[in-house]
């Protein structure tokens, strides 16, 4: 692996250079990770003129799940309580004879911004941009590997669940179960808060788990997900509980499924991102529901739950092969319910089977 996060600090680096820049501050968590193997709490990442340097605010962190950072990195850990990791990244880069340092403004606050100026006023201060978040989008076989690794478990952690009696819970306790249980099975921890909604609730989205208890003739939506070395990703399936589900239910729930086959089977490399969005909403569209439909049909997944790209209505970009994605319509009637179902898929040509699914719990309409 350290071939690996060299080859893409060396790819930053002459993206830097050919703009100008001859260093480069990462402090963006997951962008310090993805390039240094590990992000301590706090720590930053120069790519240096010199040597590249993982600056970090403390002693070594060796808990289990935080990654260990590159070997070939030089590290340096500050001593003294309350220094800022980004202003001496920024000292030791003008001790390389560095002028022009690169910095990802949108992650800097201004306190830090000014406390680089004050300490190295000469040093000239460019916007990085998005260029990591960029390189980030096409991940490789080992990023992707992980990445199933964590499907696997989140389904593993819902199969459970849906063996257990669920009448009489809390949409709080079955929250806390199911993430007790994606750590039980080798997660990192949840890649996000659980949601789990009954009822009325249920087809929100990120609904906030409540102590509302589970009926009979509910619907439940549940959405989770696992964090498996770092890397993030996502399910989410609605059910009816006690009973034959409703005629309503059974339109409902069959109207958001044919939505989210359409976005999923309209993922290929050169796909526009809001054509893939527009697959699936113009099935719920057509049966009358324009209002209230999420932003978004679906999104990245990686090192963070929601990454570029966007599938959205004005999102513009076309899909790369081995992009991982989610595909997550839903509807909720007001004082109803809804329905949720979210599954996270890799892009890939029709040549190797297209779409590579990763979570593979039933997408039936299951009374439970």
């Amino acid at each position: 692996m350290s071939e690996v996060y060299a080859t893409r600090r060396a790819r930053l680096r002459d993206r830097c250079q050919a703009g100008g820049s001859q260093a480069a501050l990462i402090s963006r968590p997951a962008n310090v990770r993805y390039l240094a193997g590990a992000a301590p709490q706090g720590s930053v990442l120069l790519l240096g003129r010199t040597d590249d340097v993982l600056v970090c605010a403390g002693p070594p962190d060796d808990r289990p799940g935080l990654g260990r950072p590159d070997e070939a990195l030089r590290q340096h850990h500050l001593s003294g309580a309350g220094g800022d990791p980004a202003v001496a990244a920024a000292d030791v880069a003008t001790g390389q004879g560095v002028d022009s340092l690169a910095v990802e403004e949108q992650h800097l606050t201004v306190a830090r911004y000014r406390a680089i100026r004050s300490v190295v006023p000469r040093l000239r201060l460019a916007d990085l941009g998005g260029a990591v978040e960029q390189h980030r989008v096409i991940k490789d076989e080992e990023e992707i590997s992980c990445l199933r690794i964590g499907a696997e478990i989140a389904d593993q952690a819902l199969g459970e669940l849906l063996e257990s009696i669920l009448v009489g819970r809390t949409e709080r306790h079955l929250a806390l179960e199911l993430e007790r249980r994606l750590v039980d099975h080798g997660a990192d921890g949840p890649a996000f808060a659980t949601s789990v909604g009954t009822g009325p609730n249920s087809g929100r989205p990120a609904h906030r788990p409540t102590d509302r208890r589970v009926e009979e003739g509910d619907f439940l939506s549940v959405c989770l997900g696992a964090s498996y070395r770092g890397y993030r990703c996502e399910i989410g399936r609605t059910f009816v509980i006690g009973t034959s589900p409703a005629d309503w239910q059974i339109e409902l729930y069959d109207l958001v499924f044919a939505a989210q086959r359409a976005g999923r089977e309209s993922l290929a490399p050169g796909a526009a991102y809001r054509d893939v969005d527009r697959a699936a909403r113009q099935v719920l569209e057509s049966a009358g529901h324009h209002e209230g439909l999420p932003s978004l049909t679906g999104h990245g997944v990686g090192l963070e739950i929601d990454e570029d790209p966007q599938l959205a209505p004005a999102a513009m970009g076309k899909l790369d092969a081995c992009v991982p994605v989610t595909v997550e319509p839903g509807v909720h009637l007001p004082g109803r319910g809804g329905v949720r179902i979210d599954d996270t898929l890799v892009v890939r040509p029709e040549a190797d089977g297209g779409p590579e699914l990763l979570t593979i719990t039933t997408k039936e309409l299951l009374a439970l």
